[in-house]
């Protein structure tokens, strides 16, 4: 009873107050860096400098979050974006592999949108290729690294990594989030499991479903054209 009472305690009173405070230090601190990676993807890739995307919060709400720019916007001969492969440039990497491209986030921290650790915001079109059980994970604010991500991050099964999800929500606390964001750092600085293994950038749901055979082209395209009609 009395974990239970601490659980509580830290989830609903403390672990927002020490995001939004740790959050406001961490961009004034980080701000020449900040400011130096923005210059620099101006001069490299071009603008906007921030890549902006909506994405489902806690509770299923919809957000926009704030990443750095890591791809150009090279099209071809018709017109259509080139593939993530051909778009994503030498320096676009290193931003991935050293997770420098996630620093904006920081004010979607401040925002309340996001926390410091908790299952990582999905794209919208995720939810509908998600099960019920699944989409539990969102009773928990999205987080800049979670559970998941220090278990593999990309290079692990779309199931596992529901399954840390649900784990950290169904048990979060303060020396939890602590573990996790130690981790972090030492995960980002063997800079491991940036993108699924054979991609050069993290497979989608749907994509990884259709793929391994759990959904037909059918399911695949009336599942996408549901996800258009998502709302916040």
């Amino acid at each position: 009873m009395m974990n239970t009472y601490k659980y509580q305690i830290y989830r609903s009173l403390i672990k927002r107050p020490l995001d939004l405070i740790l959050s406001s230090i961490a961009i004034i601190i980080l701000s020449p860096i900040l400011l130096l990676i923005a210059i620099l993807i101006r001069v490299k890739l071009g603008s906007p400098v921030i890549f902006k995307q909506e994405r489902p919060g806690n509770n299923e709400k919809i957000f926009t979050m704030y990443k750095f720019r890591t791809m150009t916007d090279k099209r071809g001969e018709n017109g259509e974006l080139l593939p993530d492969s051909l778009r994503l440039t030498k320096f676009g990497k290193f931003l991935r592999s050293t997770s420098l491209d996630e620093l904006p986030e920081l004010l979607n921290i401040v925002r309340g949108e996001m926390s410091f650790v908790g299952p990582r915001p999905q794209l919208i079109k995720d939810l509908v290729f998600m099960t019920p059980e699944q989409r539990k994970r969102h009773r928990a604010s999205p987080g800049l690294s979670g559970l998941a991500q220090i278990n593999g991050r990309n290079c692990i099964l779309w199931e596992d990594k529901f399954n840390y999800d649900l784990k950290y929500e169904r048990n979060i606390t303060f020396i939890g989030d602590l573990k996790i964001i130690l981790q972090t750092f030492i995960s980002v600085f063997k800079r491991s499991g940036i993108n699924t293994e054979g991609m050069a950038t993290a497979e989608d749901l749907g994509d990884y479903l259709l793929r391994v055979g759990k959904i037909s082209e059918s399911e695949y395209f009336s599942n996408l054209n549901k996800a258009r009609y998502i709302k916040d």
